[in-house]
């Protein structure tokens, strides 16, 4: 494009604008101030959202690069400003979510001299950010911000910071925009070898009890009709990470369910007598793998992978592939033969028919007098015709709605991993619903959580955003609870919460809500929540000592998964 003259935070949107960027989150503050003023004369072709706190922006940013594939966007000021965008950058590099993250920071003559709201956000962010950079000149600026996005995008995605003096914003350059395409010795992914694609096929094909466990690597490869392909070619059953959910349809009859510590059973004690792992996209977490030294003895591990490092990380391969899972699993199906394991998906539906006697059913059709989370979580469900977008807080909630929210199509589920950040979900719904306007989009949220972030009701609220939020009540840090329950003798320590009256916290931020105690009450309550032209809070009272099963506890095998309390 033509050179045009221009300042500095004038080339930051103009930037943003040649990015594709349509969204932006943020809250002003003086160091940021010249951005922001450059920001007023393009409201036509962006979309500032002012949350009400930067961990607000920053999750909400989160929340929007899930549901759409593209990087989010977030502003903050210096000093505090950048420094409350911290946990919502450590969130996103464990959960391979592209963030670009811009920082005001206080003029480079000032920069080491403890000025006012100065912080070395470089630094600090410099652990938990793919890259970062500051910029201390407005020449700089375009060259950056085309990197930053490259690089937040490609290969195993993450966030990156960029960090620009007020001096930067307010100088004048020459503004020319190049897309950034290639950048010297960063390799965002191998291409695939087909040796070792001949070699995964060779151990494919010879395997008789083979299980494929995907991850999130899926999704953001857009491998989803590769995943399909392949599975439905070899019969192999398929099971899924947390942040894998949604990926492959809840009905695909190859889908054996969650892994995990509160995953499904037949996955878990299965894990055991496979003789073939095939890791598609996934990291063999702790929380999957449980105790590693006895996790899949049996069995040859094939992992297909973008990034190196997680290559024998956690447990060691047989044969890595390298590369995008989408070409990966492409170059696959045309190396495998047709073939089929019906006894030994048939093994998976047996552990199913266990499960639904012990946990399910208490769960999703309870007897008891008092609610559950999981009935809450089948209804809602159920009445959006398991279309919805799920976006989960992190604790029982979470491992809940993932177990019994079923889903149609991917992109569908927005919950923070590898961190365990609570306080994620309300800012992230409110930036999954911007990215994804026309879809319904459902916020489980515990009432530990919700207090951490809840006045981001009011950005929801302002931008009149449809967010439909169940608040699952139980007066508790409920998962911390059940731990203390089941491991630490019942001794409670400081979980019990003595709660506010949220539906009149959310109708003090203009947002309707009511609160349901009774059975009888909670279909019709979840109906009146989706039919409502607008944001809603149901709150829905459940039991206090309603516990999430099944569960592999901490340092046993993935095969001492408990059903129930004993």
């Amino acid at each position: 494009m033509a050179t045009k003259r221009i300042t500095g935070s004038e080339a930051v949107i103009l930037s943003l604008l040649e990015e594709g960027v349509d969204t932006i989150f943020g809250y002003p503050g003086g160091a940021i101030m010249p951005v922001y003023d450059a920001l007023y004369d393009y409201d036509k072709k962006v979309t500032h959202i002012l949350t009400r706190h930067e961990q607000g922006a920053v999750h909400a940013a989160e929340g929007y690069a899930k549901v759409t594939g593209k990087a989010g966007v977030c502003f903050a000021t210096s000093g505090p400003g950048a420094t409350n965008l911290i946990t919502g950058i450590a969130d996103a590099m464990i959960d391979s979510i592209p963030l670009v993250c811009i920082t005001g920071q206080v003029a480079s003559p000032l920069l080491g001299t403890d000025a006012f709201q100065e912080s070395d956000v470089v630094g600090i962010s410099m652990p938990i950010t793919k890259w970062n950079y500051q910029v201390t000149n407005a020449e700089e600026i375009p060259e950056a911000i085309a990197k930053a996005f490259y690089i937040a995008q490609s290969g195993r995605p993450g966030p990156v910071l960029l960090d620009i003096s007020k001096d930067a914003q307010f100088q004048e350059l020459e503004f020319e925009y190049k897309k950034c395409t290639k950048i010297r010795s960063y390799i965002p992914e191998q291409p695939v070898d087909p040796f070792k694609i001949k070699e995964a096929a060779e151990l494919i094909d010879q395997a008789k009890k083979p299980l494929l466990l995907f991850g999130q690597g899926i999704i953001i490869a857009q491998a989803e009709d590769e995943l399909k392909a392949f599975i439905e070619k070899t019969g192999i059953p398929a099971a899924w990470t947390l942040l894998g959910l949604s990926a492959l349809p809840t009905d695909h009859p190859l889908n054996v369910g969650m892994l995990g510590m509160h995953g499904n059973y037949g996955p878990n004690v299965k894990t055991n007598e496979a003789d073939l792992i095939i890791a598609v996209g996934m990291r063999f977490d702790d929380r999957v793998t449980g105790k590693v030294s006895s996790y899949a003895k049996k069995a040859k591990v094939v992992h297909l992978e973008v990034d190196p490092a997680e290559i024998d990380k956690i447990i060691k391969t047989d044969v890595a592939v390298l590369g995008n899972a989408k070409k990966s699993l492409a170059m696959l199906i045309n190396n495998v033969k047709d073939n089929k394991h019906d006894d030994w998906v048939a093994e998976f539906r047996e552990c199913d028919k266990v499960e639904r006697e012990k946990v399910i059913n208490k769960d999703v059709h309870p007897e008891k007098e008092g609610l559950t989370m999981g009935e809450a979580v089948r209804i809602a469900s159920e009445k959006t015709q398991h279309n919805a977008i799920l976006v989960t807080d992190v604790g029982q909630q979470q491992m809940i709605a993932s177990r019994y929210f079923k889903f149609t199509q991917s992109k569908s589920n927005v919950t923070s991993g590898g961190l365990g950040t609570m306080g994620y979900a309300i800012p992230a719904a409110l930036g999954a619903q911007l990215g994804a306007k026309d879809r319904t989009v459902c916020c489980f949220v515990g009432d530990g959580g919700f207090q951490m972030t809840l006045q981001e009701l009011g950005t929801i609220v302002q931008n009149k955003l449809p967010v439909k939020i169940i608040l699952l009540n139980n007066n508790f840090l409920g998962m911390v609870r059940q731990w203390q329950q089941l491991f630490f003798e019942k001794r409670y320590s400081f979980t019990e919460l003595q709660n506010p009256d949220f539906i009149t916290i959310g109708k003090g931020f203009g947002m309707a809500g009511h609160k349901v105690t009774k059975r009888e009450e909670l279909s019709d309550g979840i109906q009146k929540m989706i039919d409502h032209d607008g944001p809603y809070l149901l709150e829905v009272v459940v039991e206090k000592e309603d516990n999430v099963f099944p569960m592999v506890p901490t340092g046993a095998s993935v095969s001492d998964i408990i059903l129930e309390v004993k």
